[in-house]
């Protein structure tokens, strides 16, 4: 998992915010945490959002990792108890070439940046540390094989994996752009 090149697009495979949506869930019997993210979420978003984390939480990366074989992909972590910036950093200081990883979107389970906003812990969600169980495959495809690769991926497992980001040439480190934009993640 060390040949990222510069160019390689980031894919990632599963959406982010299970913690805090696991963490709604339980605050939907906890009127003092539920005061706090009231305003922003539902609880039938809540019990959406708890329904796309099990999920994701259940699904093997199994079909993933196999495509990364198909698809050439030159670089791979999962994501998961360092958030995807801790192990998109770890990867990137991993590689031969000298390059850095750019993460330009976040697929967050919907509300689950709101939630994480509103309710006064922080989980570092949006700055890229927020801790994931049975998280994602993130890795460094070809461009011109990543739309395949996510493509296939929807046609097996029936979930939708994102482009994210992109392989610069750089210092061996992970960065998500200020600029970046969430993309929300509803299987429902």
């Amino acid at each position: 998992p060390e040949n990222a090149k510069v160019g390689d697009v980031l894919v990632l495979t599963k959406p982010l915010g299970t913690q805090i949506a696991v963490n709604a869930h339980q605050w939907l019997e906890e009127p003092s945490q539920w005061k706090n993210i009231e305003d922003v979420i539902t609880k039938e978003e809540v019990i959406k959002a708890y329904l796309t984390a099990m999920f994701s939480m259940a699904r093997l990366n199994r079909n993933g990792a196999k495509l990364m074989c198909k698809y050439q992909a030159h670089a791979a972590t999962d994501v998961t108890g360092f958030g995807i910036l801790g192990h998109a950093t770890n990867l990137a200081q991993n590689q031969k070439e000298s390059v850095s990883f750019v993460i330009k979107s976040l697929p967050i389970i919907a509300k689950m940046a709101a939630v994480a906003n509103a309710c006064k812990i922080n989980f570092k969600l949006l700055e890229g540390f927020s801790a994931e169980t049975s998280g994602g495959l993130l890795m460094c495809l070809p461009p011109e094989q990543a739309a395949e690769y996510c493509a296939e991926i929807q046609q097996i497992d029936k979930r939708q994996a994102w482009i994210i980001g992109e392989v610069i040439a750089g210092k061996r480190e992970a960065i998500i752009s200020p600029e970046f934009k969430i993309i929300e993640v509803d299987y429902y």
